[in-house]
């Protein structure tokens, strides 16, 4: 499996501040662990992308440049950040080779759609729909629980579609995996980008907002062990990892078993 370390917290407004560090220990965390549970050794190529200290504008077109060729030559690479910026430049070279109908699925405690400055990682839903790089309706949003007046505002403005924690309970986890499922297999091509923060702090303390409430870590990998299943299936990110701010290695681990399961 390729992955691309992205070791950049340039986007984060400085609460994301620790965040580069997530590559290396995350990465470092998979020699603890072995075969997947789908009985796969999992193999990795490392690679990284150059982040130019104190400008992001620069960092974000070297990750756009590294990421044309990697989705070009790789088959569901992994790119392992960093703070959540880092999915816009990808996803602008993702939808580039992948221009049919490409779609993507976001895992994450809140929308990310505060203002609409696209170098931060608080605005990434209004970048991508409000600079037409994905079609709002080829947006699926998993996980949220924590949002701002004018991220429900966009949300509904945009008619984007979502499930949150309260839904998930209620309706049941397999109930709106088979929901995702539907309309994931729709799109010509598929992105999923996940923000460790879906998890509840109690599986995944380090990271920059702690949002109770959350997925555990068994519920996302079901998740993904279904999303694995998909054809158009293309690439994924891991975003939000921090080290500086986790408890015993738990969430770097659990950044690790992520890697290795979506082998």
């Amino acid at each position: 499996m390729k992955i691309v370390k992205i070791a950049s917290s340039q986007g984060g407004l400085g609460k994301a501040e620790g965040s580069e560090l997530a590559p290396d220990e995350v990465i470092e965390k998979t020699k603890e662990l072995f075969m997947s549970e789908d009985g796969i050794l999992p193999v990795f190529d490392i690679d990284s992308v150059s982040v130019v200290d104190s400008n992001i504008d620069e960092t974000n077109k070297n990750i756009y440049t590294k990421a044309l060729g990697v989705l070009k030559d790789n088959v569901r690479p992994l790119f392992l950040g960093g703070d959540h910026s880092v999915t816009f430049p990808i996803v602008k070279a993702f939808s580039v080779l992948y221009g049919s109908n490409p779609g993507i699925v976001i895992f994450d405690a809140h929308p990310d759609a505060e203002n609409d400055f696209t170098a931060t990682h608080e605005d990434l839903l209004c970048a991508l729909v409000n600079q037409d790089v994905i079609k709002k309706e080829n947006i699926i949003l998993i996980g949220i629980r924590n949002w701002d007046k004018n991220e429900i505002d966009f949300i509904k403005k945009n008619k984007i579609k979502y499930f949150s924690m309260k839904e998930i309970v209620s309706e049941g986890i397999h109930e709106v995996s088979e929901s995702l499922m539907s309309v994931a297999r729709g799109f010509s091509d598929l992105y999923v980008s996940i923000d460790i923060d879906v998890l509840d702090p109690a599986f995944a303390p380090g990271t920059g907002y702690r949002e109770p409430g959350g997925l555990s870590t068994r519920e996302l990998l079901f998740f993904l062990h279904r999303l694995k299943k998909l054809q158009n299936l293309r690439a994924f990110d891991l975003v939000e990892i921090n080290p500086s701010k986790d408890i015993e290695g738990i969430t770097s681990k659990v950044g690790a078993k992520i890697m290795v399961e979506l082998c």
